[in-house]
């Protein structure tokens, strides 16, 4: 039988009805590879400080590539997370839109350079907003893309954004929001861009993996025709935090924007230092966990995984959203969903403050953990299923949490069944 502490445990977010974020759980593997990571103690930035670690991280980024189906002559990077990850990838960018238009950005630096054009989808996730500014381009350099109701960048607002623009573009589109799930339409969008000239940046941070999914990867069709992708192994593939992944399909830019050399740096020139990929002089070997992750799961496993994933979070927004004084503000898109809370004769703002009410009595509970989130200026409740240890019987329980919440509110309230 569960004691309350086991239930707050599960509640947690290493448990499997933690649902806020889009926390990964850890995979035993994994957590035990990165125990060895941190017994080790190796700096994994050259190869000459940890040859053993150099070689798994590059075997590693080599299985994630096959698994994702991208370019597999693509370039890649292990960062501390994804925020790490689009300032990589958006320097290599930076670098190549720039050296198109005949400057050179590391050398002469950006003043005076031709002004950048940042178009993005306007569910952009506040790390890509972080990532610009890190690199010099700052908010200015936005460009927002309206999405339509279901929170994707259409063709004609893309075609309608290039037209606008002088110099040189960066369009970064997103391999699933964080509210609802959403893809933008790679396969329509991408070749518009690429006409256009831009550098096509996919924010990928846990949709990607989609992609390791026979029922699923059709929603990010034609991802793999972009320039760069960012994803998150503390995220769907589960390894502990401290682990993004940036993969650059010019491995030349993606190295003129990293590369770092000095006298007393021993540089391999038969193997791979990954001090040429990444903004890092000292760095553990995180690319170890995700060989164990994916040595464990193997294609399959990381399928199932995704799969289940999915099926839970569509069982948890439809089971909620079926009960009194709930529902659904968006339906479960792969492992996202959205949901409200409202009681009779209440204005909106009300329903707003009543959502989050219900919320924290939820939280309260133990029994399950969400978090809220404003969309198209409503307040709802995010439902985000990641961790490989929810199950069927964690999905049951949360729904009877936020039953047992309701109904307790009930008592006061009429609700409009």
């Amino acid at each position: 039988m569960d004691c309350r502490e086991c239930q707050r445990r599960d509640a947690g977010e290493c448990g499997g009805r933690f649902f806020a974020w889009v926390i990964g759980g850890g995979l035993e593997s994994a957590l035990a590879a990165d125990w060895l990571v941190a017994t080790w103690d190796q700096n994994a930035a050259l190869y000459a400080c940890g040859p053993a670690v150099a070689v798994i991280e590059e075997e590693a980024g080599e299985w994630i590539k096959s698994l994702l189906d991208l370019p597999r002559e693509a370039s890649f990077a292990f960062t501390t997370g994804c925020q790490l990850a689009h300032v990589t990838s958006l320097a290599a960018a930076r670098y190549a839109v720039l050296k198109r238009a005949n400057w050179d950005v590391e050398n002469d630096g950006l003043f005076g350079a031709p002004r950048v054009t940042i178009m993005t989808n306007e569910q952009k996730h506040g790390s890509v907003e972080r990532a610009v500014r890190y690199l010099g381009f700052g908010r200015a350099s936005f460009m927002s893309l309206q999405t339509d109701d279901a929170g994707r960048v259409m063709p004609q607002a893309l075609r309608r954004a290039l037209a606008k623009a002088t110099g040189p573009v960066i369009v970064i589109l997103n391999a699933a929001d964080l509210n609802v799930g959403a893809c933008d339409p790679f396969a329509k969008l991408i070749p518009v861009a690429k006409q256009a000239g831009a550098w096509v940046h996919i924010d990928g941070a846990f949709g990607l993996f989609a992609r390791a999914s026979r029922r699923h990867r059709a929603q990010l069709e034609g991802v793999e025709q972009a320039d760069s992708w960012v994803t998150d192994g503390h995220k769907w593939l589960n390894v502990p935090f401290d682990c993004g992944i940036a993969i650059v399909r010019d491995c030349d830019a993606h190295r003129a924007a990293m590369t770092v050399s000095a006298s007393y740096v021993a540089a391999e020139e038969s193997a791979r230092d990954q001090i040429d990929w990444n903004p890092e002089w000292s760095r553990r070997a995180r690319g170890v966990p995700v060989y164990a992750a994916l040595k464990e799961l193997g294609r399959q496993g990381v399928e199932s995984m995704v799969d289940r994933c999915c099926a839970h979070c569509h069982a948890l927004v439809t089971g909620i959203g079926a009960l009194a004084g709930a529902e659904v503000v968006a339906s479960a898109n792969l492992n996202q969903g959205l949901i409200r809370f409202w009681k009779r004769g209440q204005t909106p703002e009300q329903d707003d403050a009543f959502t989050d009410e219900v919320i924290q009595r939820i939280n309260t509970t133990g029994e399950a953990f969400f978090s809220g989130t404003t969309w198209r200026g409503r307040r709802a409740m995010r439902v985000s299923v990641v961790n490989w240890r929810t199950c069927a019987r964690d999905v049951e329980r949360a729904i009877a949490a936020v039953r047992s919440v309701l109904a307790a509110i009930d008592t006061s309230a009429d609700y409009l069944i």
